[in-house]
């Protein structure tokens, strides 16, 4: 197999963007549309958390397909799928053509998070894995980073159908440069994976309770991540009344938390276990948690409150994550591309559960984004335990 280099790890890096490109880009345009189109709360939050659930589902499709025909032409077909989803919403005259270009951009999305990581095993091995994921995580948080302030300021400038014609040329870009640069990285056709069926794949992975606990713990705290995003929106648009483009230069610290975190795991390396930081990971984001509900709680709404904890929250799911989904790969090397889909797919599908749950509890009040923030937290808390208990009882 051809070597990787500067030239393949930048493009690889950049196919993680497009997730931010349909999901994060998206948070300073939900109150937006909701004005523009006059819709309720729950039905503007819908335009966010059916593209997260969209986008985990279709991890599960192209992880699945990668293992049996190859990481390039699954990537390259996913990209293509993305660039006519942000055209139809850009496009869209109407909130039901809205959420139909939301399903097919987020499909297309969900290729970069399942395919990154296990093209990343593939060309640097299993042995960097952890290494590997982080700094594609510390790229990937670029993303995060400056996608909320051109949302918020296209939308400021321009109008919300902006966004969208941004994501078209961004996307595009790291299309063209996919399609230079990367090249196929499956070591060769993986025929057993082909005779069991994707449901006896899927029944291997989840029958090990480390793979479940692991996929499972990402899911929880990416929960608490976008619970916290999508209430800091509401919070600063409508209890605060800060324009967009604020929203987004104080939502830089969510990924900055995000790329802290996996510095610290890009340092640390091999040398804890995958059960050591997941759980750790875990132990932080609960912190955090209770500290912006307390904060809240007692009456302290401000963009200090709302983000400083939002810093911490995803600090702690920037540390445990590498370690979560490198554990979780490593189940069963042969389907690592299956593992890898089922580990975003949980992610994002446990995260667009959590957020809409916010938006269906949002009542104008502090307390929906603490109890949904505490429920997620807790959970992700309780999910990490086993493992751990268990390498500590393999230890002795």
């Amino acid at each position: 197999m051809r070597q990787p280099g500067p030239a393949f790890a930048l493009a690889l890096a950049s196919i993680s963007l497009i997730g931010p490109l349909a999901i994060h880009i998206y948070l300073p345009v939900i109150p937006a549309v909701k004005a523009a189109l006059d819709l309720t709360d729950a039905l503007a939050q819908s335009t966010f958390s059916l593209g997260l659930a969209t986008m985990a589902i279709s991890t599960l499709f192209w992880g699945s397909l990668s293992d049996r025909y190859g990481r390039r032409p699954v990537l390259l077909a996913g990209l293509v799928v993305f660039l006519v989803g942000s055209l139809a919403c850009a496009s869209a005259q109407g909130v039901g053509t809205l959420l139909v270009g939301r399903v097919v951009q987020a499909f297309g999305a969900g290729v970069g998070g399942a395919l990154a990581r296990t093209i990343a095993r593939d060309a640097y091995g299993a042995d960097k894995l952890v290494r590997a994921i982080a700094y594609l995580t510390m790229f990937y948080t670029i993303g995060p980073m400056i996608s909320p302030i051109a949302g918020g300021l296209l939308i400021d400038l321009f109008g919300w159908r902006a966004v969208f014609w941004f994501s078209l040329a961004a996307g595009g870009v790291i299309a063209a440069g996919a399609y230079l640069v990367i090249f196929e990285t499956r070591p060769r056709p993986v025929t057993g994976a082909i005779r069991n069926g994707v449901a006896r794949d899927f029944l291997d992975l989840f029958s090990n309770m480390r793979f479940t606990c692991f996929v499972l713990q990402t899911g929880f705290n990416t929960g608490a991540f976008f619970v916290a995003a999508s209430a800091a929106s509401f919070l600063m648009k409508e209890t605060l009344q800060r324009p967009a483009a604020e929203f987004g230069f104080w939502f830089v610290l969510f990924p900055l938390g995000f790329f802290a975190g996996n510095f610290v795991a890009s340092r640390v390396g091999t040398r804890a276990s995958n059960e050591t930081m997941v759980l750790t990971g875990a132990v932080l984001a609960l912190l955090a948690v209770s500290m912006q509900s307390t904060l809240l709680l007692t009456g302290f709404i401000t963009p200090l409150a709302i983000f400083a904890p939002g810093f911490l929250i995803t600090f702690a799911q920037g540390v445990s994550l590498p370690y979560g989904q490198s554990g979780a790969m490593a189940t069963i090397p042969r389907i690592a591309g299956t593992a890898a889909g089922i580990g975003v797919f949980v992610q994002n599908i446990v995260g667009a559960l959590f957020a809409q749950f916010f938006g269906l509890i949002a009542d104008g009040t502090v307390w929906p984004i603490v109890i949904a923030t505490m429920l997620s937290s807790v959970l992700g808390l309780l999910v990490s335990i086993p493992p751990a208990l268990a390498r500590a009882g393999r230890a002795r």
